[in-house]
């Protein structure tokens, strides 16, 4: 597709996903959603306006850790929201890593725009007559770890859905990452859409080194605090304007 309208690819982006996401029950979902997923894929880096950032000036701010008190290791670019969705960038410091987390109700959809992400994807499970690992210290689930991958600007949209794929930690792989994010609906703690935080509680964590053996598997999982060393720092969002 011509690149000569970057104004109106994102654009394009945010109206497909307003009439993909105003009916997620109908029965032209499928083919909106499958539409959004085209349009997603196409979107790269200087669309937005972006560039990737080398570790350098980030590590010297911080004293020599990207984000030692001063640059947070995620920030956020908001581009645009409605009731049905919210889209907005999220930027990835160099070993940065949003911890693993749910979307309770919610679709999702993540384009890379620079650098490489790990994501570990995992489903709820129904609640199991045995007892959680006595390791656990706080809530626990069954899961289902479905995958790990790396996702680069070439790979296509990583999908979640309300029951599939709707639990993930996202780490950034030798060096910073960015990536459009869209969610539908967006969080919303008074209508119960709010995000937790899990650890897994046996095999090998979702950022080790290996991949895990036999994935897809069952696991537990521990609810968790946010993780002191995470936290969301906000940027002004560069890129073309979008109205709805």
């Amino acid at each position: 597709m011509p690149r000569d309208n970057m104004a109106s690819l994102i654009q394009r982006v945010a109206r497909q996903a307003r009439i993909t996401f105003r009916s997620p029950a109908g029965p032209a979902f499928g083919e909106n959603l499958h539409r959004l997923q085209q349009l997603l894929d196409e979107v790269r880096a200087e669309d937005l306006h972006l560039a990737p950032r080398g570790p350098s000036a980030a590590a010297a701010a911080g004293g020599g850790l990207p984000w030692a008190g001063v640059v947070p290791p995620v920030s956020y670019m908001h581009i645009c929201e409605t009731e049905s969705f919210s889209m907005g960038v999220f930027l990835l410091r160099s070993g940065a890593c949003i911890p693993l987390h749910d979307h309770p109700g919610m679709n999702g959809m993540l384009k890379v725009l620079y650098g490489t992400l790990r994501i570990a994807c995992m489903d709820t499970l129904p609640a199991a007559a045995a007892p959680p690992p006595a390791a656990a210290a706080g809530p626990c689930h069954r899961a289902l770890y479905r995958s790990r991958q790396h996702y680069t600007p070439a790979s296509p949209p990583c999908l979640l859905s309300p029951h599939t794929d709707n639990l993930h930690q996202i780490d950034a792989v030798d060096g910073p990452a960015a990536f459009l994010d869209i969610l539908a609906p967006p969080y919303d703690p008074q209508h119960g859409r709010d995000c937790h935080y899990y650890r897994l509680l046996e095999g090998s964590s979702p950022a080790a080194g290996a991949e895990p053996p036999g994935l897809p598997r069952e696991v537990w999982l521990m609810e968790t605090p946010q993780a002191s060393d995470f936290w969301c720092g906000g940027e002004p969002y560069p890129g073309p304007r979008v109205c709805l």
